[in-house]
């Protein structure tokens, strides 16, 4: 497969599965976490920073 075929595949998927967990983790928390990001709320930032990070790390793996 040409690379740059891939990489823009590859990158697809993460923005997809970053979606995803980012959706799940607003449907499990009792706050509403785009409400919270605009009202400046550094710890529900600093959260969905580390789901993308998790999400990032896993999606890299399986594709390594």
């Amino acid at each position: 497969m040409n690379p740059i075929i891939s990489t823009i595949l590859y990158f697809a998927i993460g923005m997809i599965f970053c979606a995803i967990g980012y959706k799940i983790f607003d449907l499990i928390t009792p706050f509403d976490l785009n409400e919270e990001i605009d009202n400046h709320n550094l710890g529900a930032g600093l959260s969905v920073a580390g789901i993308f990070i998790a999400v990032a790390i896993v999606v890299s793996s399986a594709i390594i």
